[in-house]
């Protein structure tokens, strides 16, 4: 066993993580080495390790430290679960299948996993255009649609199953923000306030459209560039419809290059704010003048600042 466990260093490269971080995560959430051989520094197991990926991912979703500490430490033993249960298996609910966890996000959130678990396209985008409709897009990312793609992706952790649900789920999601922003068209003629790209090779861009249908609904003009914008691209993009703010999401760190936050800071067409969204992002690594925002929510109260310090076209 002490030839299997791992010292802090292999941890972090296998992780994708700084030291520092994976330090942090002990001392504030006591998710540490847990092998102890008298006379030598602490080890991770197996089993430690698998409890930081789930911690890793979960915080890459956008899951608050603290709160995905709490889950990484239920996670289960490495080997106790290793294949998903067939849906018509005993264990497994009548019409779902085995159920994807929600936690604490509410009845709404569960029939959206139950609808997701049956595939059923029809009662997902429902259940979301109703949610967004009441509620409003922030509300209905961080309290719908966030807990349930977190829970896919717990489950899928554990059992490397739901991928189909994974792909449906996102597809019904994208539809429905895109009905926001096609409600909400900016007027004719003006520039967009804010350009939303992902970051090089970033293909992670839910968020981001999230983000897209949230401005619609409060009105901030933007163009959404997408997944995957080369900095090339997005600096011509800057060049063409100088922006008054330019945010990019970064889901991971390995798409995370402050390169690209360095070419717009120095673009000819400098934006106003420059912002660095998305858990990819190392704060402490972040170019000075750019800025990172924690939420969605306070996203939106940024473009809607930047909106407002430019002022609202004259009344005709």
């Amino acid at each position: 066993m002490v030839d299997e466990a791992l010292s802090a260093g292999a941890v972090a490269r296998r992780l994708g993580i700084a030291v520092t971080t994976l330090r942090t995560w002990h001392q504030r959430y006591g998710l540490g080495p847990s092998q102890h051989v008298p006379g030598h520094h602490r080890r991770y197991t197996t089993a430690d390790l698998a409890r930081l990926e789930v911690m890793r991912r979960l915080t890459a979703d956008g899951v608050s430290p603290a709160e995905a500490a709490r889950w990484a430490r239920q996670a289960p033993e490495p080997g106790s679960v290793r294949t998903p249960r067939p849906v018509g298996s005993t264990k497994a609910r009548a019409g779902g299948g085995a159920t994807i966890p929600v936690h604490r996000a509410g009845p709404v959130a569960r029939g959206l996993a139950r609808a997701a678990m049956r595939l059923d396209a029809e009662a997902i985008s429902q259940t979301i255009t109703r949610a967004i409709a009441t509620d409003g897009v922030v509300d209905t990312w961080d309290h719908l649609l966030r807990p349930v793609l977190v829970g896919i992706g717990e489950r899928h952790a554990a059992t490397a199953a739901l991928v189909e649900v994974e792909h449906l789920i996102s597809r019904c999601v994208s539809t429905a923000f895109a009905a926001v922003v096609a409600a909400c068209p900016a007027p004719a003629g003006q520039p967009p306030r804010i350009l939303l790209a992902c970051a090089d090779e970033e293909q992670h861009s839910l968020p981001l459209e999230a983000l897209a249908a949230a401005l619609a609904e409060v009105g901030v003009n933007h163009r959404m560039l997408g997944a995957r914008v080369p900095l090339t691209a997005l600096l011509d993009a800057v060049e063409r419809t100088g922006p008054a703010a330019v945010m990019i999401w970064s889901h991971i760190r390995a798409t995370a290059d402050p390169t690209q936050l360095n070419a717009l800071l120095s673009a000819p067409r400098r934006p106003m704010l420059v912002l660095a969204a998305g858990p990819g992002w190392r704060v402490d690594t972040l170019p000075a003048g750019v800025v990172h925002p924690g939420d969605l929510a306070e996203a939106v109260e940024l473009a809607i600042s930047v909106r407002d310090s430019l002022g609202r076209p004259a009344a005709s």
